[in-house]
């Protein structure tokens, strides 16, 4: 069976063709006018795909080599996201499925980005999943592969947020986190220090705007020619310290939960240093971790397309007036 799989939640318009659990093909356009602005125009994101989506998929089927009439299901991303962003996806979706009276499956992104892991892992339930991007950080007990629940969240802004907002504080492209990788190779660690910070109400939740406001201080404090020599050394102990705090937190949630596996998951995941540290980690915590493979790291189709494929065998559908969730609270 073929389930197509649509995401257009933020600035990257996807689909992809999965078979009996196989991703098939990926397609995943990247919407640079956002750079100039140094984050995502949710008009102009949603202009994009408008542009963009029709395209996408008749790419993604051609590499599949299958018609748009083989496709048994398609599995779209329902939300969190931008609302102008989801209906671009979501009504396409809608209309393929009346074409071709075809089951539709709205899917949450975050259970997308759960199941992007699975994809070419083998990991054990229960296990824990670390799901760290630009717009979510948080850490889940995966009991099922339709069964999670939160354990611990972010309380304002977003690791992937963090370093996003970080990178347009020392004056680097948008989106932030390649960058602050990139940079952070020629850097020191160790002549910069951000504190990890604790939230009093749920020590195992997350919190990073006090890093950033730290961080925008310190490079105030700095003149043009001091910021330029010292860029690499700050930005390197940053990273440091957003990396150490997800791993903090944790090692905490690990101590109440008896799991063998975990996944970290999300954009943050491809950051070469978090992989990097991991090892460590996984050493001293007797503990397996996994991540999906790079390109299933930031927002794409064929995370949707798995989720879809696991609540088709279930027969979970969609009715076809489902509308997009921008918040995470469902």
């Amino acid at each position: 069976m073929f389930v197509l799989g649509i995401e257009s939640s933020c600035d990257e318009t996807s689909a992809s063709i999965l078979k009996d659990g196989k991703i098939l093909s990926n397609v995943v356009v990247s919407q640079l006018i956002h750079e100039k602005y140094g984050g995502v125009v949710p008009a102009l994101a949603s202009k994009n795909h408008e542009q963009l989506i029709n395209k996408v998929v008749k790419q993604s089927l051609e590499d599949a080599s299958i018609t748009i009439e083989n496709v048994d299901a398609i599995a779209v991303t329902q939300g969190p996201g931008l609302i102008g962003s989801l209906l671009i996806g979501l009504n396409y979706a809608k209309g393929i499925s009346i074409g071709l009276r075809k089951p539709l499956i709205g899917v949450n992104h975050l259970h997308g980005h759960i199941v992007s892991g699975l994809i070419d892992n083998d990991v054990k339930y229960p296990f824990l999943c670390l799901l760290v991007s630009g717009g979510h950080t948080q850490i889940l007990k995966v009991n099922s592969d339709i069964n999670y629940e939160i354990l611990a969240r972010t309380v304002d802004d977003a690791a992937g947020e963090a370093f996003d907002k970080g990178a347009r504080i020392l004056g680097l492209k948008y989106p932030g986190g390649p960058e602050i990788d990139k940079i952070s190779k020629d850097g020191v660690l160790g002549n910069y220090h951000f504190t990890i910070p604790k939230v009093k109400s749920n020590l195992v939740d997350f919190s990073f705007s006090g890093m950033k406001t730290a961080l925008l201080y310190k490079v105030n404090s700095l003149t043009n020619v001091e910021l330029k020599k010292e860029i690499c050394n700050i930005a390197v102990s940053y990273q440091e310290a957003i990396i150490d705090t997800l791993f903090e937190k944790l090692k905490m949630v690990l101590g109440m939960n008896k799991v063998n596996d975990i996944l970290i998951v999300g954009g943050v995941s491809a950051n070469s240093r978090f992989r990097y540290k991991s090892k460590k980690f996984k050493k001293d915590n007797n503990i397996n971790i996994f991540f999906p493979d790079l390109k299933y790291c930031t927002d794409n189709a064929a995370m949707i397309a798995m989720a879809g494929y696991i609540k088709y065998k279930k027969k979970i559908y969609s009715n076809i007036d489902i509308i997009p969730f921008s918040s995470l609270k469902r």
